[in-house]
């Protein structure tokens, strides 16, 4: 072998060398701009979050469907969750979220019997420093820390029951009314029953309202109070129920007063209700609902467990998320049915 083919290879050995050494002494990093994926990812050393969801209850299908959404979008992101039902026991409840704590997670998302037995609980989240969001239901007046994803009841009523009043003006006649009203324990059923007053107060020449059903939102009592109020009061034309869980019972209340018609037959009352649920979408495609509040589940949803992401990320996060909801009524259900999340409950 020739001198200059030996010193090229000597050139080349010293070469190979020098980029060897410099890849040892490479910190790893990537260019300004890009990112070295698992360096990255071993840099940030974010461990994989774990959020409880504790709900008081999964009697009705709008809290099925929210349930189910939230731990969708929980687990789409990639996090752990861990699940509870208080079955409508609020000592069950306060009992979950100290299990929660003890397993460490990350957040609670928390669906609440009432304003007032959730205190302890956000007291407790507090204490421990893990962020807590309430799901539809807020809590009464205190100085907790949490953040409450819920709907705008008191505007949506009020829209609901306004598009009803418009419908009797264009009827014409007089109207006598009847509410059945919430659980007034908690502020949405207070609410909905202030949204509902509120518009009727302002029509009174039409409106007369001859009864307000107590119901706890309860099938049983709304069943007893409707039959009562009818029985009492055989010209009611006007009815809103503060939640479409209890159309079963109103309906079946108005049938046996022979009073169930559908929109335009004679005798037919002005129906409304609040939610957005599966039955409310049959009844207003059969003709018989004139119109419902909805309350949009899948925005709250990911509201609710986006807001625990941020707060674990530090950012500020308002104490009231509100749900704006929108009124469906035979006017405009072909454009808005894709959107009321009880039309697609199987």
């Amino acid at each position: 072998m020739s001198k200059f083919k030996k010193a090229g290879f000597a050139v080349l050995a010293l070469l190979l060398l020098a980029v060897s050494v410099m890849s040892g002494c490479s910190d790893g990093s990537a260019k300004p701009g890009t990112a070295a994926p698992a360096a990255n990812d071993a840099a940030k050393g974010k461990k994989k979050l774990k959020i409880g969801v504790s709900f008081e209850t999964l009697q009705t299908s709008y809290w099925v469907v929210g349930f189910n959404a939230i731990k969708k979008d929980i687990q789409d992101r990639g996090y752990d969750v861990v699940e509870a039902i208080a079955d409508g026991d609020s000592n069950r409840q306060l009992e979950q979220v100290k299990n929660f704590i003890a397993q460490k997670v990350d957040g609670i998302i928390i669906v609440p019997k009432d304003e007032k037995t959730i205190i302890p609980m956000i007291k407790a989240a507090n204490d421990a420093k893990i962020p807590i969001v309430l799901y539809n239901r807020p809590p009464a007046k205190t100085d907790a820390v949490s953040t409450t994803v819920v709907a705008d009841n008191k505007k949506i009523t009020a829209e609901t029951v306004q598009y009803m009043v418009d419908q009797a003006r264009k009827q014409g006649g007089k109207y006598k009314a009847m509410i059945l009203i919430g659980d007034l324990g908690d502020q949405n059923g207070i609410a909905r029953r202030d949204g509902f007053l509120e518009v009727v107060e302002k029509n009174k020449d039409i409106i007369d309202v001859v009864a307000k059903v107590p119901t706890e939102w309860n099938q049983e009592k709304a069943l007893a109070g409707v039959t009562n109020a009818l029985q009492a009061n055989p010209d009611i034309n006007f009815v809103f129920s503060s939640t479409d869980f209890l159309f079963p019972s109103l309906v079946s209340a108005l049938k046996a007063a022979n009073k169930y018609k559908k929109i335009g037959e004679p005798g037919h009352v002005i129906l409304g209700g609040f939610d957005g649920d599966d039955t409310a979408y049959k009844m207003l495609k059969d003709n018989y609902l004139d119109a419902d509040g909805v309350q949009d589940v899948y925005f709250e949803s990911k509201s609710a467990v986006q807001a625990v992401v941020d707060m674990l990320d530090g950012k500020k996060v308002q104490e009231f998320i509100y749900d704006p909801g929108f009124v469906i009524h035979q006017g405009n259900l072909k454009e808005k049915e894709a959107q009321m999340w009880g039309s697609s409950v199987k």
